[in-house]
Formats: C-alpha cells, sequence, structure tokens
C-alpha cells in the first residue's frame, strides 16, 4: 500500500503518475455520499413541535364546539345551513358536487401528491427536493393532525339526507377539505414561486379556489357542518404554514458546502466575448436571472441581429450601475437591463441624459416600470417586444436628501407606510421570491399601524404647505402591483411627477381613502401646456382631513418633522427628515413597443 506524499503526484494503478491537475479535475466531477443539509435536524424538531401544537389547538376547538359553544350562535345556526343547501339540490348540482368533492377524496389526494412530486424531482433539470419535500410534508401532517382530531373529537354528521355514504370518523374536522387546503395550496404556493407571466396569476388562483369549492361541495352533500369545513381549511393552512416556513423559508436548512472547484478542470470554462464597439450589453442580475433565462435572451438577441452579446452580473455591491456605466464607456449600442425595479434604477442613474437605448427585461416581483410602459412580463417576450419597438424619450426623476446621496428614480419614491412596507417585505427575502409581488400585500398588513407624522411640502417654488401624513409617494407611473393606480395622473413621458400624500384617519377614512384610489378617473390627466406651479389634482379644499390627495409638479421639497423609513424603486434607503425631486425630462431613451394612441 503506498502512501501519498505532499506535493507529489498520486500514483496509478498502472505504475504511472497522474498530474495533480486531473486529479483535482477527477475528484471534482466523482460522485460523493450524499449528505443531509445543514440545520435539517433542528427544522424537523421545529416542524415536529409545532404540530403538535398544531393538533392540541384544532382539537380544543373542536371540545369546544360540541361542549360549551354548541348551544351559542353561530353553532345554533348551522342546522339551517345545511338544511338551506338541501333545498338548493338539482341533478346537475348533485353531479357537480360529486366531481368536486373527488378533488378531496383520500385515493385522488394520494395520486395528485406522488404525481406531483415525482415531476419535481424528475422533469426538472435540477430536482426540486425542498418542494417536493414540502408538498409530500405538508399533505401527510394534515392526514395525521387529522386522524388525531377525529379520534379525539367526536361529532355527529348533519342530520339532513346525505348524499354520500356515513364515513366512520367523526364529522369534525372534514377530511376531504383539509387534504385539498395542503395539497392544491401547496401547489399554488409552488406555482406562485415557479411561474412566470399571465398564467402565473391564473393558475395560482385556480388552485386557491379548489379547496374553498371541495368545502362547499362537502356542505351541499351533506357531509359536514359548516364549522367542520372551517376546521379542515385551517387544518390544512396550518400545516403549509408549518411546513413552508420550515423548507422553503427558514434560511438555517442549507445545502453543505461542495469541495472547492479545480485550478485545473477537465475542460476549459467558456468564455463571455470581449465587448467591441457597437457591442449590446446585458446587465443583469444572477438572484432572479436563471441560466434558462439566459439562453433565451441570446436566442431573441441573435433573432434581431444582435450578435454575440456580452452579458455582465451584477453584484450585491453594485446593483447595476457600474455595469451600465462600463458597458456605456466601452462603446455599447443596446444595453439590456434584466431584473426588478432596483436593478433597472441602477442603470437608468448610469445611463440617464446618454443617446444609448435601453432596452428592459423584467426578472424582479415588483416590476413597475415594465407595467406601466405596457411590456410583457415574461423575460423573452419583453425583450422580443422592445426589439421590435422604437426608442422612446421616458422621463425619470432626480432625487435627494438628508443620508441621500443624489440619484435618479425611474417608477416611484416614497416615504412612511410605502418605504415601511418595502422594508418589511425585502427583510423576509425567501417569502418575496415565493410568493412575488403578494409578498408586498402581507408586508404593508404587518405596517398598517405606522404612525402618521407632520411635513411641509413646496412645490414649484410655491408657499409651503403643511401636512399630517401616513404616506409621501412620489411618481414618474401611477400603476402598483395588482393593477392598483396610486397616481391616476402620473405619466412616464410627460415632463411631470406626481405626489400623493396618504392621511386616512380611523375607519371611516381608511375605506374613504380605499374608495379614492380605486375609483377609476379620479383625476383628468394633468395639462401639456404651461402648468400651473404645484397644481392639486383631488380638487378638495385646503388640508382638512383629506385621507388622499394628489399633486402633480417639476421640483418638490418634503421636509418631515420626524425621521422617515423612505425606498428608492422597490429599496430601502436610509432613514431621514428631507427629500428633493425633480423631473428629468427624456433623460432615459428606451426601446418599448409602438403604442396606438
Amino acid at each position: 500500500m503506498s502512501t501519498a506524499v505532499p506535493g507529489r503526484a498520486a500514483e496509478l494503478p498502472g505504475g504511472g503518475a497522474e498530474p495533480p491537475g486531473e486529479r483535482a479535475g477527477r475528484a471534482a466531477v466523482e460522485p460523493s455520499r450524499p449528505v443531509l443539509p445543514r440545520g435539517l435536524a433542528r427544522s424537523a424538531g421545529r416542524i415536529a413541535a409545532l404540530t403538535v401544537c398544531q393538533a392540541a389547538l384544532m382539537v380544543g376547538l373542536g371540545l369546544l364546539i360540541t361542549g360549551p359553544a354548541r348551544t351559542l350562535w353561530p353553532l345554533t345556526a348551522e342546522d339551517g345551513v345545511n338544511e338551506s343547501f338541501v333545498r338548493l339540490r338539482t341533478g346537475t348540482l348533485n353531479t357537480l358536487s360529486s366531481a368536486v368533492s373527488e378533488a378531496g377524496n383520500t385515493l385522488t389526494v394520494i395520486a395528485v401528491t406522488l404525481v406531483s412530486c415525482l415531476c419535481l424531482i424528475l422533469v426538472p433539470r435540477l430536482p426540486r427536493w425542498r418542494q417536493a419535500s414540502f408538498l409530500a410534508l405538508a399533505v401527510a401532517l394534515q392526514s395525521l393532525v387529522f386522524l388525531v382530531i377525529t379520534v379525539a373529537v367526536d361529532r355527529h354528521r348533519p342530520d339532513v339526507h346525505r348524499l354520500d355514504g356515513s364515513l366512520p370518523t367523526s364529522s369534525y374536522t372534514s377530511g376531504h377539505t383539509g387534504a385539498a387546503t395542503a395539497l392544491y395550496g401547496g401547489l399554488a404556493v409552488l406555482a406562485l414561486s415557479r411561474l412566470r407571466g399571465p398564467w402565473r396569476a391564473v393558475v395560482g388562483c385556480l388552485l386557491c379556489a379548489l379547496p374553498l369549492l371541495v368545502a362547499v361541495a362537502r356542505l351541499y352533500r351533506g357531509m359536514h357542518h359548516p364549522t367542520d369545513v372551517l376546521g379542515g381549511l385551517v387544518n390544512g393552512s396550518l400545516s403549509l404554514l408549518i411546513v413552508g416556513r420550515a423548507l422553503l423559508m427558514d434560511g438555517r436548512v442549507t445545502a453543505r458546502p461542495a469541495a472547492p472547484a479545480s485550478p485545473h478542470p477537465l475542460t476549459p470554462a467558456a468564455r463571455e466575448p470581449q465587448p467591441v464597439p457597437g457591442h449590446t450589453a446585458v446587465i443583469l442580475n444572477p438572484s432572479v436571472t436563471g441560466r434558462a433565462d439566459r439562453d433565451a435572451l441570446r436566442r431573441v438577441l441573435e433573432h434581431h441581429g444582435h450578435h454575440a452579446p456580452v452579458f455582465v452580473e451584477t453584484t450585491a455591491e453594485d446593483p447595476g450601475g457600474g455595469q451600465t456605466a462600463g458597458a456605456v464607456r466601452d462603446g455599447a449600442a443596446l444595453v439590456v437591463v434584466c431584473g426588478g425595479d432596483g436593478t433597472v434604477r441602477a442603470a437608468a442613474d448610469a445611463i440617464a441624459g446618454s443617446d444609448v437605448p435601453l432596452a428592459l427585461v423584467p426578472c424582479g416581483t415588483g416590476n413597475l416600470l415594465a407595467r406601466n410602459l405596457g411590456l410583457p412580463l415574461a423575460p423573452a417576450d419583453a425583450l422580443d417586444a422592445a426589439l421590435r419597438g422604437t426608442p422612446h424619450r421616458v422621463d425619470l426623476g432626480h432625487i435627494e436628501g438628508d443620508g441621500l446621496a443624489p440619484t435618479h428614480f425611474a417608477a416611484m419614491s416614497g416615504a412612511g407606510l410605502d418605504a415601511a412596507m418595502v422594508e418589511r417585505a425585502n427583510a423576509h427575502d425567501r417569502t418575496k421570491s415565493l410568493l412575488g409581488w403578494p409578498a408586498y400585500a402581507i408586508a404593508v398588513l404587518q405596517v398598517l399601524r405606522t404612525p402618521r407624522t407632520a411635513l411641509s411640502v413646496r412645490l414649484d417654488g410655491a408657499p409651503a404647505l403643511r401636512r399630517t401624513a401616513r404616506m409621501v409617494l412620489v411618481g414618474n407611473i401611477g400603476t402598483v402591483q395588482g393593477g392598483l393606480t396610486l397616481l391616476p395622473s402620473a405619466e412616464p413621458d410627460d415632463g411631470r411627477l406626481d405626489l400623493l400624500i396618504l392621511d386616512p384617519r380611523g375607519i371611516g377614512g381608511w375605506l374613504a381613502a380605499v374608495r379614492t384610489l380605486l375609483r377609476p378617473g379620479t383625476t383628468a390627466s394633468p395639462p401639456r401646456s404651461a402648468p400651473t406651479a404645484g397644481e392639486r389634482r383631488d380638487g378638495a379644499g385646503d388640508a382638512g382631513g383629506t385621507p388622499v390627495e394628489f399633486f402633480t409638479f417639476r421640483r418638490a421639497e418634503i421636509t418631515f418633522d420626524a425621521p422617515q423609513p423612505r425606498e428608492l424603486d422597490g429599496d430601502p434607503v436610509t432613514a431621514g427628515r428631507r427629500l428633493t425631486a425633480e423631473v428629468r425630462p427624456g433623460a432615459l431613451t428606451m426601446l418599448l413597443p409602438t403604442r396606438e394612441k
């Protein structure tokens, strides 16, 4: 037996020596024993503990429903609900309810779970073991808790004619509903995290609707009381929350680091083409742009005659500004920016004032600028639409403040509630990457109690206005996620910026604010010629407790009485008391699809 000596080549079986570079390369490609991810044992313990708590909670609710609370409203009205469903029965509805009920049947749930997990493992180029484990474990734990509940809580089924055979289990909770919630809710989470484009929301909504349809079908068929199906929804949702938190959002469960790559690989790495004058530079955020996206973008560029594009990745230290400035210095004829609003903002700040056109490829969570410019949200489709379009001049906002260096923004900048929401959403990157823009909706619910502050606003040199507000938003565009229009008059090429001051007081104030923001045609489009300084767009009187105020301007100086959280195009920046925003008309040249007027 020979012993390896440091600094010498290893001996080959035939007596020869293996070069150190080949030895390292061979070791890098040889399969190693599978190892469990770090933190798995701790997460497993947490899942087990929380599942015990879940079972205790559900059993406690069941004992309450069948015990002290059974004579209280609304439990006393449940029989009437079941009888109402009986009176609605028709042959067609019986058939439909039977088909929907089967979606929560045990055999159906097992089959769909098995097929889905196999697809997650076998179909993708890289097996998605974490997602498959999430789905399988959520369904399994829901079933386990359901069995514990039915043993501990004895509840008779509704005293109406039942369309299905009586099952041996208790009426509380609805097993069909709970299983459907865990399965189809889990598939909805995976669909929202993996799919892109318009089908993402459609598929997610359909999957989320299935458990609700199963719940209604079980009520219609006389198999459960309303609180039984409600308990099933809660049981399945808790299983999803517990397992999803541990496997999809917990950063402590991580893959073990691989062995360091060989300094002498067996095959030379492919190199990106070197920049040449007139080349196309693709600035991309690697955290949201995968290899498949890059290949698709390369094909689109080649199709439009942009050969040998140079791909440059952003970094945490430089989110796109330095890469874009470098591409312009190297003579790029076109800059393609792939990322979210933060990446676009950094690139736009670097390219502002030049004649080099920018093509926007939305790959982030919000993609506000792309949505407002009418670009498709699928990366390859957006690039194709841009390259088929023509150059357009788009405004940018220029902003600065205490602790905030002068910079540009392309979409929106805000302080107060809006910035607190962004900060909360960005603090949970896993939730944001998993859910997409709905993560912002969750975050805003968590920061609704952000206190109001007093401020002064000076628009276009006019006398300062005194206001109180929970949120101040300056925008070059008007529509945010979910199609909600916060700044109805905002246009990205009108040479103006728009201002929203939100200050609802009490429930009535919030309802009035929501009605204003949801009402189409809240304000007319701003005039295009000789606008007056700081024109107000809501037609209301002075401050006077107005929950929502709109203004349009070219320069705004905003001073808060107390430091406020602030954000630029969806990225939190340092808190402060001052913001000065000014429009830079036509500062950015973009390739955009031609729109009919």
